[in-house]
C-alpha cells in the first residue's frame, strides 16, 4: 500500500473524511497554498487540484509545488487529461470514468499515462468515477451518460463493478457547482453494497447537506465550489465541523 492510500486508510478508521478541490486555472500558485493552508487548519484532511478544462503541466506543477509547502496533508491530481500529471504532487487519482461513453475516459487516456506517473514516481490511487446528474461541465467534457437521480441501482452496478475490477475508491459526483449534491437514497444504496471508501462531491454547500450524506454513507466528502465562491467562510466552516463532529473530533 502506498504512502497516500495507507494515510487515508488509517484516518478512515475513526471515521469520515474531508478534501477541498481546488482547480490549478481558477487559483493557482500563492493563492492555491493560501486556500489550502485555510481549509487545512479547518480540518480538511488532504487537498485535491484539477479542474475540467484549462489545465496545463506548468499550472499544475507551479500549484502542487505551492500547496505542497503551505501543507502537510497530500497533495492529490484530480486529473483532468495526461496534461495534468506532475511530479510536485504527491499522488494522483489513476481514474476511469465509468459511465463515459468515450473509451479515452475509460481506459485510453490512463494508458497513455501509466509509464510517465511511474517514472516520476506519483502515488496511483485507482479510482472508479460515476458521474451523477446534472454532472455539469464535467459531464459534459467527460462525454458520459449521467446516472438519472433516481436510479440508484445504476449507480449501485457501477460503483460494484469499479470494486470487482479491483479499484481502490469509488467516487460519485454530481459536477462542480450542481444545484444540489448527490442524492441520499443513492448514497445509502451504494454503501451498502461496497466494502470500498465512497466518496461523494459536487454541489454540497452546507453543513445540514454535509451531515445528511455523512449520515447516508459517505466516507469522504469533497468540496471546491463553495470555498470559490465564498472563501473559507462559514458555510465551509460549517461543513467541516460536521465531518470533524461525525469522527469525533
Amino acid at each position: 500500500m502506498g504512502r497516500v492510500l495507507d494515510y487515508l486508510t488509517k484516518k478512515l478508521e475513526r471515521g469520515p473524511l474531508h478534501m477541498t478541490l481546488i482547480d490549478p486555472d481558477k487559483a493557482s500558485g500563492a493563492a492555491a497554498a493560501q486556500v489550502a493552508a485555510a481549509a487545512v487548519a479547518l480540518g480538511s484532511d488532504a487537498i485535491m487540484l484539477g479542474g475540467s478544462t484549462g489545465i496545463s503541466p506548468e499550472g499544475m506543477t507551479a500549484t502542487a509545488k505551492a500547496v505542497k509547502e503551505a501543507v502537510a496533508v497530500p497533495t492529490i491530481i484530480f486529473p483532468e487529461s495526461p496534461a495534468s500529471v506532475t511530479p510536485a504532487a504527491d499522488a494522483i487519482y489513476f481514474m476511469s470514468l465509468l459511465n463515459s461513453r468515450s473509451v479515452d475516459r475509460v481506459i485510453r487516456m490512463q494508458a497513455r499515462s501509466a509509464l510517465e506517473i511511474q517514472r516520476l514516481g506519483l502515488e496511483p490511487l485507482a479510482l472508479g468515477y460515476i458521474i451523477v446528474a446534472p454532472g455539469m461541465r464535467v459531464g459534459e467534457v467527460g462525454q458520459a451518460d449521467p446516472v438519472p437521480r433516481d436510479n440508484a441501482a445504476l449507480a449501485q452496478s457501477y460503483a460494484l463493478a469499479a470494486e470487482y475490477l479491483g479499484m481502490q475508491l469509488v467516487y460519485l459526483e454530481a459536477g462542480s457547482g450542481a444545484p444540489a449534491p448527490v442524492p441520499l437514497e443513492m448514497v445509502q444504496a451504494v454503501r451498502r453494497v461496497l466494502h470500498i471508501p465512497l466518496i461523494v462531491g459536487g454541489g454540497i454547500r452546507s453543513a445540514e447537506e454535509a451531515r445528511a450524506l455523512l449520515r447516508a454513507g459517505a466516507q469522504i466528502l469533497v468540496t471546491g465550489t463553495v470555498a470559490e465562491q465564498q472563501g473559507i467562510g462559514p458555510a465551509f466552516e460549517g461543513i467541516l465541523a460536521e465531518v470533524r463532529s461525525a469522527r469525533g473530533d
